[in-house]
């Protein structure tokens, strides 16, 4: 039988984007990041248009770094995460970047339609500060331990 050799996990930051607008939910997911065994970078964009120019670099986005991950919100003004996650599966450069869907919508309708539109996983945000930092830290061990990501372009 032939050796398997292990590599070990990447050392740089993990590259995040996180598309919220809701500032209650953006400080508590960087509270819960802040106590990552594992390095990463949070990047906040706060509505689907700022997010789609972070992603693309423009504006004041130039220089952006391209996220290993995008957590994103569905129910978002100016354009919602349903209509991102659209936009960035069919854009070449952008869609490998795994996308889970982080919202408070328990609706049928949303995740049928977000895993149409190719999300890495759906994920309905708990109630309550201790659960939320509970689900954050469960995100963390397996997307953020094990998961290998696609290469930086």
């Amino acid at each position: 039988m032939p050796e398997t050799t292990l590599h070990p996990p990447s050392t740089r930051p993990v590259e995040i984007l996180l598309v919220e607008d809701s500032e209650p939910d953006i400080l508590l997911t960087l509270e819960a990041f802040e106590e990552a065994r594992v390095p990463n970078r949070l990047h906040v964009a706060r509505d689907g248009v700022e997010a789609l120019r972070f992603l693309r670099g423009e504006g004041e986005y130039a220089g952006s770094p391209r996220p290993d991950l995008i957590l994103m919100d569905i129910n978002m003004p100016r354009k919602n995460g349903l209509e991102v996650l659209r936009e960035i599966k069919a854009d070449a450069g952008l869609g490998s970047i795994p996308v889970l869907m982080l919202t408070t919508s328990q609706a049928d309708e949303d995740v049928r339609s977000s895993y149409e539109r190719h999300a890495s996983g759906y994920m309905v945000k708990p109630v309550g500060f201790e659960n939320f930092l509970h689900a954050v830290r469960a995100f963390e061990n397996f997307w953020l331990t094990f998961v290998r990501f696609p290469p930086r372009l």
